[in-house]
C-alpha cells in the first residue's frame, strides 16, 4: 500500500509530509487519504496538544531518574504500556520518549529526565520503555540523537568526542532502541556532533543509523531544531518539526527541480513518514477525537509501586521504617513537605490528575490524626512563588490592549505557556493579554515581586507599577532560553489587605530576536527569615522524630538551564543543620533530579532519595518512610563528594561548561563509576547503591564455563532473604579485563538482576555474559574487539561493593566490524 501511494503522489505531496502541519500534528493528504497524526511528550506521562503548563488532564509518572533507580525493565514495561493508554487518551500516536542521554556532569537540566551515567542500564530500561509503548500501537521516539548532556547553549553548541567514546558510552542506548526494542522514531538534538549539527549530520543518521544499524523508522527534528533545506534531508532528516515548515515546503520542491536534492532521497523519506502512520494504525483508524483526562486506578496503583520502587535509602541507623503507633508528635518540615513536587520542568511537565504532597501522604498514612505537626521553614525555588487561586486572563487583537475582549478564560496559577492563540484569530505576533488576580499576604513585610516573560510585560500592584518586564528586555534564563531572566523588585505589603494584581502582557514585534513562544509567569514572596527557621527548630525540638523534607524543584531541575552547583538551594542546609542540632531523630527525604553535595550527613538518621516520583509522591514517600513499601531504589547515577569530584569538572572552561560553542567530553569513556575507578577518589555515594529494611546472604557464584564460547556464559547466585520482611536487592555484574592494547575502564556494568525476595526465602539471579560484553571499539581498526586472554567477572552490590570474582578467559581474538566509515574530526 505504500509504495502504491508513493507513485501516486505529487513531488508536492511527498515533500508536505516530510514537516510539520502545526505544533504536535503531521500533514494530511486528503486527495489520496493520507490521515495526519498527533505527537506528544513526554517521559513521564502523555500531555496532548495543549499547553506545557494548563491543559487537560494527564497521569503523572515518576521521573526518569527515579524510572532507572529502580534498576526494574519488567516494571518500565508495565510502564510503558501504561504511557501507551495515556496517549491514546489525548489521541496521539507518538510519544516523544524516552530521554537516553548519558549523566555526564550532574548539573544538566535535564538530569532528572534520563535515566543512568550507564550506557548498559539505560538501555536496558530504554528497550524496555519502547517495547510497552509499542506493544499497544503507539510510537516510541528515543531521544536526543546525540551527545545532548548539558543545556547551557544547547540549540547552538558543538559536543566533541571521539568515536570510541561515542561508540561506548553515548550510542549504546539507541542502538539497542533499533537492534532489541525496534524503535519506530528516532528525535535528533539541538547541538551539533563535532561541528555539524545531528539534525543534518549525515555520518550519523544515514551512514551509522541506517545503512550501519538498519534502522528504518524515521527521525524528526526536535522543535525548531533543523536548520536548513538541502543538508537536512541528504543528511537523513526525515521530518521537520513543529510545523507550519520553515525549511521545506517549496524550498525542497526548488531544490529537487533544480537537481539539488534527489528526488529518490525524499521519495524515501516520504516512505518512512508514511511507514510510521503504517505502524501506529492511522490508516484503518485515522479519526482524531477530543483530548480526554481519563484517571485509572491502576495508572494510580502503577505510580505508587514505580515510586517507591525508585527510592534509595542512603542511610539509616535503624530509624526507619518509622513505627506508626509508637509516635505522639511527628515534625515535617521543609519547602518540599506541603507542596508536591512531582516532576522536573520543561517539556516533560503535564498538568497531573492531581498531586499528593509528603505532607498529605503521612498524615494519610497515620490516619489523618494531629500527631502531625508542619512548617515550611524556607524556601528552595528559583524563581518568585507563583499566586494560586483563580487568575483571570482577557486577550485582545493588538498589542496595546484596546477594543473588545477576544476571549476570556481563567487558571488557577500565575504560569502561563501559549503554543497555540486560545482563540483562532489572535495573531501571535500582535496580541495582548491582561492577567488579573487578588492577593491576600499572610503577615505584613517586605514582598519580593517577580516576573519572567517571553514577550513583554509589566506588573502593576493596585494600579502602580512594580515590575517592568519591557524596558531594556533580553534572552535569559527562562522559558528555553527565550524569555528573560526574572526581574525582582521588593514592595511592603501588610497583612489584612487585599491586592489587586495586573500583569499586561503583549506579544514581541515582529522581527524581535526570531523569538518563537509567548509565555509569562509571574508570583510574590516573603523571604526566608531567621525566625521561621528558629520556629521550626523549636517544632522539631519537642516531636519524637523530624521529617525534614527539602530539595529542589522543577524550576531548577529543568530544560533548558544547567544548574549552578550541587548543593540545596536556599537556606536548606542551615534548616538541617539546627533541627538534627535538637533532634537526634532526624530524616531527610530529598527531591531533587541528581546528586548534591550532604555537608550534613554524619548529622542526620536517616537519607532517603526520593526524586519527582509523580503525581503519588506523598503517597510513595509515606510508604517508604512507615514501612508499608520497601526502598526499592539504587543509585542510577555516582553521588560525589563535591562537584570538583566529577570526571566533566576539570576546572577547562572547554570540558565544561564549553568554550566559543565547543565543548570537549575530554575524560573520554571516564564517566561516573569509571571515572572513580580510575582515579580512585572515592564517592559520596557509588553508582548502583542503596540500602534495604531487611538483610541478605549472597551465595558463591557458579558460571557454567570459565571459558567464554560462542553461547557465551551464565552465572547464577542464590540470595537468600535472612530478614524478618520482604525486600528488594539488586545484584550487578561487571566485566574487568586483564590487560588490553588500549586503555579500558577498569570494570564495566555488562548484566544485572533485581530481585524482590520474600522474609526467609531465597531467589536466585541470573546473569549472562556474551563475547561482545568483553569488546571495545578500536577506531583504527573499525571493529568491536574482544581481545584473547584473561578476564574477571566481578559481581557485585554496587560498584565499590565487590562481593565476588570469577576468571574468564577467551581463547581467541573475537572481532565485529562496522560499516560506517570514521566519525568525521571537529570542524569550527
Amino acid at each position: 500500500m505504500i509504495d502504491d501511494l508513493l507513485d501516486q503522489m505529487t513531488l508536492e505531496e511527498q515533500v508536505a509530509l516530510l514537516a510539520g502541519a502545526d505544533f504536535w500534528t503531521t500533514v494530511a493528504v486528503e486527495r489520496l487519504s493520507i490521515p495526519k497524526i498527533k505527537v506528544t511528550d513526554g517521559p513521564n506521562g502523555a500531555r496532548g496538544g495543549g499547553s506545557l503548563v494548563g491543559g487537560v488532564k494527564s497521569a503523572c509518572f515518576p521521573a526518569a531518574i527515579g524510572i532507572g533507580a529502580s534498576w526494574n525493565p519488567e516494571l518500565v514495561r508495565e510502564m510503558g504500556v501504561a504511557l501507551a493508554e495515556e496517549a491514546k487518551t489525548k489521541s496521539a500516536r507518538v510519544l516523544l520518549a524516552p530521554t537516553v542521554n548519558i549523566h555526564r556532569s550532574g548539573l544538566n537540566g535535564r538530569n532528572f529526565e534520563c535515566y543512568s551515567e550507564d550506557p548498559m542500564l539505560t538501555s536496558a530500561l530504554a528497550a524496555a520503555y519502547i517495547e510497552g509503548v509499542q506493544s499497544q500501537g503507539i510510537a516510541a521516539t528515543i531521544k536526543h540523537f546525540v551527545a545532548n548532556e548539558s543545556e547551557i547553549e544547547r540549540q547552538t553548541m558543538s559536543s566533541d568526542l571521539d568515536e570510541r567514546t561515542l561508540r561506548e558510552i553515548y550510542l549504546p542506548p539507541f542502538e539497542a532502541a533499533v537492534k532489541k526494542a525496534g524503535a519506530w522514531a528516532i528525535m535528533s538534538s539541538y547541538n551539533r556532533l563535532n561541528g555539524v549539527w545531528t539534525s543534518e549530520n549525515h555520518w550519523l543518521l544515514t551512514e551509522l543509523l541506517r545503512e550501519e544499524w538498519g534502522y528504518d523508522g524515521i527521525v524528526m527534528s526536535d522543535w525548531f531544531g533543523s536548520h536548513t533545506t538541502e543538508a537536512s534531508v541528504i543528511g537523513g532528516l526525515d521530518l521537520e518539526m513543529p510545523g507550519p515548515t520553515r525549511d521545506r515546503g517549496e524550498k525542497l520542491v526548488t531544490a529537487v527541480r533544480e537537481g539539488i536534492v534527489p528526488a529518490e532521497t525524499v521519495k524515501a523519506a516520504a516512505r518512512r513518514v508514511l511507514l510510521l502512520l503504517e505502524r501506529v494504525g492511522a490508516f484503518e483508524d485515522p479519526k482524531m477525537e477530543e483530548e480526554k483526562a481519563i484517571d485509572r486506578p491502576e495508572h494510580r496503583a502503577l505510580i505508587r509501586k514505580l515510586g517507591a520502587e525508585g527510592m534509595v535509602l542512603l542511610k539509616n541507623d535503624g530509624i526507619l521504617p518509622l513505627d506508626k503507633s509508637a509516635l505522639d508528635h511527628i515534625a515535617v518540615l521543609g519547602p518540599n513537605a506541603a507542596e508536591p513536587r512531582v516532576m522536573g520542568g520543561g517539556s516533560a511537565q503535564i498538568n497531573a490528575h492531581y498531586k499528593v504532597s509528603p505532607l498529605e501522604g503521612i498524615r494519610t498514612a497515620l490516619s489523618g490524626t494531629n500527631r502531625v505537626m508542619h512548617l515550611k521553614a524556607c524556601r528552595n525555588n528559583r524563581l518568585t512563588q507563583m499566586i494560586r487561586g483563580e487568575v483571570s486572563v482577557d486577550f485582545y487583537h493588538g498589542r496595546d490592549w484596546s477594543g473588545p475582549v477576544v476571549q476570556r478564560s481563567t487558571a488557577e496559577e500565575s504560569q502561563f505557556f501559549w503554543l497555540d492563540m486560545p482563540d483562532a484569530s489572535l495573531d501571535p505576533r500582535n496580541f495582548s493579554a491582561r492577567i488579573t488576580t487578588r492577593f491576600r499576604p499572610e503577615e505584613t513585610g517586605n514582598h519580593i515581586f517577580g516576573l519572567t516573560n517571553a514577550g513583554f510585560a509589566k506588573l502593576y500592584v493596585d494600579g502602580e507599577l512594580v515590575v517592568d518586564g519591557e524596558t531594556g528586555w533580553a534572552k535569559g534564563d527562562n522559558f528555553f532560553g527565550l524569555g528573560n531572566s526574572e526581574v525582582r523588585v521588593e514592595k511592603v505589603l501588610d497583612f489584612g489587605d487585599t491586592y489587586e494584581i495586573r500583569v499586561d502582557y503583549r506579544a514581541m514585534p515582529e522581527g524581535h530576536e526570531g523569538i518563537e513562544i509567548r509565555a509569562l509567569r509571574f508570583g510574590v514572596e516573603l523571604p526566608t527569615s531567621d525566625a521561621a527557621i528558629a520556629e521550626a527548630v523549636e517544632q522539631a525540638k519537642a516531636c519524637d522524630v523530624a521529617i525534614l523534607v527539602v530539595g529542589r524543584e522543577g524550576e531548577w531541575d529543568t530544560e533548558g538551564l544547567d544548574l549552578p552547583n550541587m548543593r540545596l538551594p536556599g537556606r536548606q542546609e542551615e534548616l538541617i543543620e539546627k533541627v538534627a542540632a535538637v533532634n537526634p531523630r532526624t530524616v531527610v527525604v530529598l527531591q531533587t533530579g541528581g546528586p548534591v553535595e550532604m555537608p550534613w550527613l554524619d548529622k542526620v538518621s536517616a537519607v532517603i532519595q526520593a526524586w519527582y516520583p509523580g503525581q503519588e509522591a506523598g503517597n510513595a514517600i509515606a510508604d517508604v518512610i512507615f514501612g508499608d513499601a520497601e526502598p526499592g531504589g539504587r543509585l542510577p547515577q555516582t553521588f560525589p563528594q563535591r562537584l570538583s569530584d566529577n570526571s566533566a569538572m576539570t576546572g577547562d572552561p572547554r570540558t565544561y561548561p564549553g568554550e566559543n560553542g565547543h565543548v570537549a567530553y575530554t575524560e573520554g569513556l571516564a564517566v561516573g563509576y569509571r571515572h572513580h575507578d580510575a582515579d580512585g577518589e572515592k564517592p559520596l555515594f557509588p553508582f548502583g547503591y542503596g540500602l534495604s529494611y531487611t538483610t541478605f546472604a549472597w551465595s558463591v557464584p557458579r558460571a557454567s564455563s570459565v571459558d567464554m564460547g560462542a553461547d557465551g556464559v551464565a552465572i547464577e547466585i542464590e540470595v537468600t532473604n535472612t530478614g524478618d520482611r520482604a525486600g528488594a536487592e539488586l545484584v550487578q555484574l561487571y566485566v574487568k579485563p586483564k590487560a588490553s592494547r588500549l586503555l579500558r575502564p577498569v570494570k564495566e556494568l555488562k548484566a544485572f538482576a533485581k530481585l524482590h525476595v520474600p522474609a526467609g526465602e531465597t531467589a536466585t539471579a541470573r546473569l549472562s555474559v556474551a563475547v561482545r560484553d568483553l569488546a571495545y571499539f578500536d577506531p583504527q581498526a573499525r571493529a568491536w574487539i574482544a581481545e584473547a586472554g584473561e578476564y574477571e567477572i566481578v559481581i557485585a552490590a554496587n560498584a565499590e561493593d565487590i562481593r565476588a570474582t570469577l576468571p574468564l578467559t577467551l581463547a581467541s581474538e573475537w572481532r565485529e566490524g562496522v560499516s560506517a566509515p570514521p566519525l568525521p574530526a571537529v570542524v569550527d
